[in-house]
């Protein structure tokens, strides 16, 4: 007889996303540890097991004794029917138990259009949907993530949140939740005991006011242990910083099978769209020693086929030759390829590549991100187009005939010349394959052109600007497209729709989360997935609850307003943000931190770029 589990996963889509018990997962007796703390990703298997920060927090947690750490991912909506019909709960992998038996429950917030699938998953696993309904023995729910450092659109959700690097902070949240544990306290007396630690946010300690016109009037504590800025945690020290020896093999395929490498943390160029650049500065690097020593471990651990070499930039490691060099040394007999992604136009070498892809070769992505110059130096980028012809030559010279350029549409001062300019740049790039003599051509060119919808987000010198509107970006989408006229050249653009939901919840406050609690409520989950995705149920959630959305992502903030997370401090100014904003509009360049440090703030961290030399 089969057990009920046995019938469903027989019946569902990839049961092996189910089943735990892959290579390199952590086993451990439940009962001889005192904390368990369950994992969420909230997305599928095969994203969430491509997450390098959860892969690095699962093995960090479980060198604790005292702790066990388990994985939940959100369930397939066939899965989750089948789990909804028989009463299943929610459950870890490891050891298929119920989630609302954990003692803390943590979401990675990646994306903005994952937070449903958060609020769903505490729903199928049985715990209060909102922090003051929870009572004392139920979990502590917390998030953590990039998408954390705004974090009050799930303010009335999670009971705290993780700002920074979790690595640094989270061992000290166990700490004081296993003293907690053994005193008997009650649930607000943990929560106080860890609003006292920086980077850690208890929303309901809190109290938000609104003026006439709907923006914040003010931001108050209203618990003496909470503090009026709460400041990220980072690792001042990124070598020798801890990374596991060992990661769990997947049974089946996922986004990113592979061994990851990170290779540093931050970014000195400060393009004015990119919150990473900003959120994880300063800029630290591992030694390539260290690096390679652990590659070669990993690839015996794993077996796996593939490095890719994990940061913003990959080309700005002062060690990549060296790094490179021993890598290839480890991998070219063992046949493992080697990936550099996040390569520069501006920097970008053909012997690097001819050395690192002995393999087999990939196509190459370069990210010019507007057609125009003007609009390039508007954001920053620090290219130049004919940084991207020679790169282009360099490419089809070595023998690739495969190209992606990505760029984006909606970004600030943007025109229509801007946006046709973007297929008159992919021409250009193509044209620069038939200028090479014909016998070093191989069979045809293909350059793929994307373009994603530029969203404004926290912590960015476009922190004050309007997104455009559907409409507005329905046209540029189509005049883009119009502006490729070769067979050589193929056009994908991102969903309007998703990136006005994304806007919205990007730059949202607390009033959202009973937006997210309607939206559940009308069935909206995996709206990162476009055969999900209900942008009329969303719509009728905000009219359901009184709320705008266009407030949030249309509307050019004054540089006085008070924005949801300016109680949250991450080293970079808000004056600093504020120059940048002016100086886009100037079209002026800013230099990047190697060249010239510009005082942004970041060096209150002790380490880093910020302290080389």
């Amino acid at each position: 007889m089969f057990s009920v589990m046995d019938k469903i996963l027989m019946s569902v889509q990839k049961p092996v996303c189910y089943t735990g018990g892959e290579l390199g997962m952590i086993k451990k007796d439940p009962a001889g540890t005192d904390i368990r703390f369950a994992f969420c990703f909230p997305d599928s298997y095969e994203v969430g097991m491509s997450h390098l920060g959860m892969k690095i927090l699962y093995h960090l947690l479980n060198e604790r004794p005292d702790t066990y750490c388990e994985r939940v991912f959100a369930p397939w909506p066939d899965m989750e029917e089948r789990m909804r019909q028989h009463d299943i709960a929610l459950f870890s992998l490891e050891t298929k138990t119920a989630v609302s038996k954990f003692d803390i429950v943590g979401f990675t917030l990646q994306y903005e259009l994952s937070y449903s699938n958060l609020v769903n998953m505490l729903d199928l696993a049985g715990i209060s949907l909102t922090a003051c309904e929870r009572k004392e023995g139920e979990p502590f729910v917390c998030a953590g993530g990039p998408c954390a450092y705004n974090p009050e659109p799930l303010a009335e959700i999670a009971d705290f949140f993780v700002l920074g690097e979790g690595e640094q902070v989270i061992g000290e949240v166990l700490d004081k939740y296993l003293e907690w544990k053994r005193g008997g306290g009650s649930r607000k007396a943990f929560l106080e005991s860890i609003a006292q630690l920086d980077g850690i946010y208890v929303p309901s300690f809190y109290d938000v006011t609104y003026n006439d016109d709907n923006t914040i009037a003010a931001f108050t504590p209203n618990n003496p242990h909470a503090k009026p800025k709460i400041t990220k945690r980072i690792m001042r020290d990124f070598k020798g910083s801890y990374f596991p020896q060992s990661l769990i093999v997947p049974y089946g395929e996922t986004v990113h099978d592979r061994v990851t490498l990170e290779i540093f943390r931050g970014c000195i160029r400060g393009c004015r769209f990119c919150q990473a650049g900003y959120v994880y500065r300063p800029v630290r690097e591992k030694s390539a020693h260290e690096l390679v020593e652990l590659a070669a471990r990993l690839i015996a651990a794993t077996g796996y086929e593939e490095i890719s070499l994990c940061s913003l930039s990959t080309s700005d490691f002062t060690a990549l030759s060296e790094l490179t060099e021993g890598l290839l040394q480890e991998v070219a007999q063992k046949r493992v390829n080697l990936s550099l992604p996040s390569l520069r136009i501006d920097n970008f070498s053909m012997e690097l590549m001819q050395r690192v892809q002995t393999v087999r070769k990939s196509g190459l992505t370069f990210a010019p991100e507007a057609g125009t110059q003007r609009l390039r130096d508007v954001i920053n980028k620090g290219v130049t187009e004919q940084d991207l012809l020679d790169s282009a030559d360099l490419v089809f010279r070595g023998g690739w005939n495969n190209i992606k350029l990505y760029f984006m549409i909606g970004l600030p001062t943007e025109t229509m010349a801007d946006v046709a300019a973007i297929g008159a740049l992919a021409h250009k790039v193509r044209d620069a394959y038939f200028a090479i003599p014909r016998e070093m051509r191989k069979n045809s060119v293909n350059i793929s052109v994307s373009a994603s919808t530029f969203v404004p987000k926290p912590f960015t010198p476009f922190q004050w600007e309007a997104q455009d509107d559907i409409a507005t970006i329905l046209e540029k989408q189509k005049a883009a497209r119009a502006s490729m006229k070769s067979r050589q050249i193929s056009f994908s653009w991102h969903d309007a729709k998703t990136s006005y939901l994304e806007g919205v919840f990007a730059r949202g406050d607390r009033r959202l989360s009973q937006v997210l609690l309607a939206a559940h409520k009308n069935g909206c989950k995996f709206d990162g997935w476009h055969e999900f995705f209900n942008f009329d149920m969303w719509l009728k959630s905000f009219e359901q609850c009184g709320v705008s959305p266009e407030f949030y992502n249309q509307r050019k903030r004054s540089y006085d307003e008070v924005l949801p997370w300016d109680h949250i401090d991450i080293g970079v100014s808000r004056e600093f943000l504020r120059s940048e904003s002016e100086r886009a509009y100037s079209a002026d360049a800013t230099p990047n931190c190697r060249t010239a440090c510009v005082g942004c703030g970041a060096s209150v961290f002790g380490g880093g770029v910020c302290f080389e030399g």
